[in-house]
């Protein structure tokens, strides 16, 4: 079984960032410049009472947020595969909304399951499902099925898989200290060393040929 390299990951997230560091780091930063404008727009008065209103401006920050991360998700995935040729209309792919958003509502279920289970399944369940946003979006799969094939290529790696996890958060507390603006790095860094893992399990479990991107 080819053994998942947390080295290798990280080292393949910094030489990807090199290649075009400002196309990365432009797509970082208006992710997350549009994120932070929709919350401080949408965000209700802290002494206003809760109502139809506020609680529709609420969802329309939640639903913006997850653009947002399906976007950066997108950008991430075509960045790794093909740097030279990512832009930041990348960043816009509302297609897999509905399945990334039923994946995202059956892992967040399940991992809370898990730690209420006294904590470690639900560390196994997180890392074992670690992939299903990516599957979703880049094979198209709905969210069980995504599920079912995160839990599948991920067997055997969830060690090596918490380790990479520890160390991308790692870095980027590195990045936090340094002023925040270390951050405009280690964050691009840690999701293609994450998409990295994931091509590299998803290659040597895969079942069916890749497909672009939805």
């Amino acid at each position: 079984m080819q053994q998942l390299s947390v080295g290798e990951s990280i080292k393949f997230g910094w030489e990807t960032f090199k290649k075009r560091p400002w196309i990365l780091i432009g797509g970082f930063v208006l992710a997350m410049a549009i994120s932070g404008v929709a919350s401080a727009v949408l965000a209700p008065a802290e002494d206003a009472p809760m109502g139809f209103v506020p609680f529709l401006m609420m969802l329309a920050s939640a639903v913006i947020g997850l653009f947002v991360e399906i976007g950066l998700v997108t950008f991430a995935l075509r960045a790794h595969d093909r740097v030279e040729a990512v832009s930041i209309n990348d960043l816009w792919n509302p297609a897999p909304f509905w399945r990334y958003l039923g994946g995202q509502i059956l892992v967040g279920i399940i991992v809370i399951i898990g730690f209420i289970l006294l904590i470690v399944p639900g560390i196994i369940a997180a890392l074992g499902l670690v992939f299903t946003s990516y599957l979703i979006i880049d094979k198209g799969r709905g969210p069980i099925e995504a599920m079912k094939e995160s839990w599948r290529i991920t067997k055997g790696h969830r060690w090596q898989l918490l380790l990479l996890v520890l160390a991308v958060a790692g870095l980027n507390v590195i990045g936090f200290f340094l002023l925040l603006v270390g951050l405009l790095v280690t964050v691009p860094v840690s999701m293609l060393a994450m998409i990295h893992a994931y091509r590299k399990l998803e290659h040597a479990a895969s079942e069916v040929t890749p497909v672009p991107v939805a």
